[in-house]
């Protein structure tokens, strides 16, 4: 499976009052900490693929799960194959990585208020010591199924007057690791 993403800086109020013009269903507003590895076979920043912890909580409720992502396979936007798995407990799940030799990189700490919007799921992300987001992120099946996939996905960033060609394909672990430079 891909996920389909696309991602813009913005101004949250002005999101916020278009998402009730288009009758977008909030979700809810969780805080995330993501924990990156770096592995000792390969070095994802030459790879553009990504090994992570997520931290979620949302009403005091805490959730881990570990992700891959691999490398971008879209030039127009952030589309990668995702695999992701809920785990019980996400010490544990860091414990076995490091003694896999896998190492922590970086920490992306944030929150995201989440909306829905047909088959899309729209956040604005307040991403810590980086700024403000919107993402716009569905899933494509297939390979083929992805270029449709992202021109929905641009076509809800000019719904709520945003501009698809300031989107940026950087993630956030790459914006915080450039802005420590």
């Amino acid at each position: 499976m891909y996920e389909v993403e696309v991602k813009v800086r913005a101004d949250h109020e002005q999101v916020r009052s278009q998402l009730a013009t288009l009758g977008a269903d909030s979700i809810g507003t969780v805080r995330q900490v993501d924990t990156y590895f770096d592995a000792p076979h390969r070095e994802f920043v030459e790879t553009d693929e990504a090994l992570r912890i997520r931290r979620e909580t949302e009403d005091d409720e805490t959730n881990a799960r570990l992700t891959y992502k691999g490398p971008l396979v879209d030039a127009e936007s952030k589309t990668r194959e995702e695999v992701e798995a809920a785990v019980a407990n996400g010490d544990d799940v860091r414990a076995i990585l490091e003694a896999l030799g896998f190492s922590p990189a970086a920490t992306v700490r944030k929150e995201r208020e989440r909306f829905s919007h047909g088959e899309f799921t729209i956040t604005l992300d307040r991403v810590d010591d980086v700024g403000e987001f919107v993402e716009v992120e569905t899933h494509a099946e297939t390979d083929d199924a992805v270029a449709a996939s992202r021109d929905r996905a641009f076509d809800v960033l000019r719904d709520l007057d945003l501009d698809p060609d300031e989107q940026i394909r950087t993630s956030y672990l790459g914006l915080l690791l450039a802005d420590g430079d």
